[in-house]
C-alpha cells in the first residue's frame, strides 16, 4: 500500500496499529507476508507488536518472513525481538515453517541469530566483578561474527582482520572467554540449545588461533591464510585444502560436552570419511548450524565460503571466487594446481562431447530402424488380411533397398551452450577429436 498514507492515519489516535482481520493477523503480518519493506519499517516505529500470536492458527509475524522468503524481512523481524521459538497450531516454528517451504536462506538467518542485548549483558560488571568480562567496544565486532551465516573458518579470519579492534590478542582473550560462557549456558539452561553452542565453540577455536599465530608470528594474520601451513593451503595433486579440514575435525573434536546429540550426530558423518572425499567437514558443520540442505544449486566461492561466486578462474574453469579479491588470496596455492585441473576440465568436455556424439548417433539409428519397419496405413489398407505378411515384408525390403541407394553421408552437429569465447573453442576442440578418433 501506500506509506505515506499509511503513516497519516497511524498517526490518527483512532488508528490501532494491532488491529486484527477476521482471520486474526495484523497488519504488520500482512506487510510482512507481501515482503513490503518499507511498510514494515513504519509499522514498527509506530509500535507494531511482532510477537502478536492472534492468528487463527498460531501464526507469527517472524513465521509469515519465512514463509515470504524475504532475508531482509526475517532479519528486521528477529531485530524488533521476534521470538524464535514459538509454534504454530501444527506444531512448527518459524525456521521449519521457512524450510518447510524450500525457503533456506530464510532458516540460515533464523538460525543463526543471536540478540545483541544477550552479548551486551558481559559489557556490564556482574555481582563482584568490577570489570565487565567484554569490553563495550568489541560487542558490536563481536555479534557481528557470531549472527553471519558464513561459517567458513578463512572468512571468520577475515572478519577479525578487517577490524583492529579485533584483531589483537588481548582482545580475542576476552571474545574467547564469553563466546565459552555462552557455549557453556547453552548447555546448561533448561532448553538446551546444541546448535548455538557448537556455533560459539567453533568461533571460539578459530579465535583461539587467530591468538596463537600472532604471539608466534606477529603479521597481522595474514601467514595464517597464506603460507604454508594456512588454512587455503591446498595439497600439490588437486589444491584440497588439507590443513583447513584437520582443522575444522580438530575443532568438533574438542567440544566439551561429548553427550550432546549433534555432537555424535557430527562425529558419525564426518569419521568415516576420507580426507579429500565428499562431505568436507565444513559442509557437514554448516549443514548442522546453518540448516542449508548441503550445496545444491549454489555455487560458493573457493577462498572465503560466500554463497553466489560466479567468478571462474579464466585458465582451468573449475575453481569459483566471489570476486577479484579472493582470487588473488587463493592464487599462491592454487597456480600449483591450475594446469593439472584445466587437463581435467578439458578432458571432461571431451567426454561430454563424445557422450552427445554418441547418443545422437543412436538416436539417429532408432529413427532409421523405425522408419524402415514400420508400414505405412495406406499401404496396409490396400491388401486383403490374407496376404498382409507376404506383401508387407515385400515392401519392406524394398523401402530397406531404396533407403540404403537414397542415404547421402552427413557430418554430425554437436550443439553446445555457447557461454563464452573459450568454453566454445573448447568444445570446438572436442568435437574436431571426436571426429579424427571416429574417422
Amino acid at each position: 500500500g501506500n506509506t505515506e498514507e499509511a503513516g497519516r492515519l497511524l498517526g490518527s489516535k483512532n488508528v490501532r496499529v494491532n488491529c486484527l482481520d477476521e482471520h486474526g493477523m495484523t497488519p504488520l503480518m500482512h506487510a510482512v507476508y507481501k515482503a513490503k519493506i518499507d511498510m514494515c519499517r513504519l509499522l514498527l516505529r509506530h509500535g507494531a507488536d511482532v510477537n502478536c500470536n492472534e492468528h487463527e492458527h498460531g501464526y507469527t509475524a517472524l513465521m509469515f518472513a519465512g514463509l515470504s522468503g524475504s532475508k531482509e524481512i526475517t532479519w528486521m523481524m528477529l531485530e524488533a525481538g521476534a521470538e524464535t521459538d514459538v509454534v504454530n497450531s501444527v506444531g512448527r516454528t518459524a525456521a521449519q515453517m521457512a524450510a518447510f517451504v524450500g525457503q533456506h536462506d530464510c532458516v540460515t538467518i533464523i538460525n543463526n541469530f543471536f540478540p545483541r542485548e544477550r552479548l551486551d549483558y558481559y559489557t556490564k560488571p556482574q555481582g563482584l566483578d568490577k570489570e565487565p568480562k567484554l569490553p563495550a567496544k568489541l560487542a558490536g565486532p563481536l555479534h557481528k561474527i557470531i549472527t553471519t551465516t558464513n561459517l567458513h573458518p578463512v572468512k571468520i579470519v577475515l572478519l577479525v582482520k578487517e577490524n583492529p579492534l579485533l584483531a589483537e590478542v588481548e582482545a580475542l582473550l576476552k571474545c574467547c572467554r564469553v563466546l565459552d560462557l555462552i557455549c557453556e549456558k547453552c548447555m546448561k539452561q533448561r532448553e538446551m540449545n546444541e546448535v548455538l553452542a557448537i556455533k560459539m565453540h567453533y568461533i571460539s577455536c578459530i579465535f583461539q588461533k587467530c591468538i596463537n599465530f600472532l604471539k608466534e608470528r606477529e603479521d597481522k594474520l595474514d601467514g595464517l591464510i597464506k603460507r604454508n601451513v594456512s588454512l587455503l593451503k591446498g595439497r600439490d595433486t588437486d589444491g584440497f585444502p588439507v590443513y583447513q579440514e584437520k582443522f575444522i575435525r580438530e575443532c568438533i573434536r574438542k567440544f566439551p560436552y561429548c553427550e550432546a546429540t549433534l555432537l555424535q550426530q557430527l562425529v558419525r558423518s564426518i569419521a568415516p570419511v576420507e580426507i579429500g572425499s565428499d562431505p568436507t567437514a565444513f559442509s557437514v558443520l554448516t549443514q548442522a548450524i546453518t540448516g542449508q540442505v548441503g550445496f545444491v544449486d549454489a555455487e560458493f566461492c573457493t577462498t572465503c565460503g560466500e554463497k553466489g561466486a560466479d567468478k571462474r578462474c579464466s585458465v582451468c574453469k573449475m575453481v569459483i571466487y566471489c570476486d577479484q579479491n579472493c582470487q588473488k588470496i587463493h592464487w599462491f596455492t592454487h597456480k600449483k594446481v591450475c594446469k593439472i585441473l584445466k587437463d581435467v576440465h578439458e578432458k571432461q568436455e571431451l567426454e561430454a562431447a563424445k557422450e552427445k556424439r554418441r547418443q545422437e548417433k543412436k538416436r539417429e539409428r532408432d529413427e532409421a530402424q523405425a522408419a524402415s519397419l514400420s508400414p505405412t496405413n495406406e499401404e496396409q489398407s490396400d491388401h486383403p488380411p490374407e496376404a498382409t505378411e507376404e506383401v508387407d515384408s515385400h515392401h519392406a525390403v524394398k523401402r530397406t533397398e531404396e533407403s540404403v541407394l537414397n542415404k547421402q553421408p552427413s557430418a554430425p552437429q554437436l550443439h553446445l551452450d555457447n557461454h563464452s569465447e573459450s568454453e566454445t573453442n573448447l568444445a570446438d576442440i572436442a568435437v574436431q577429436k571426436v571426429q579424427e578418433s571416429e574417422e
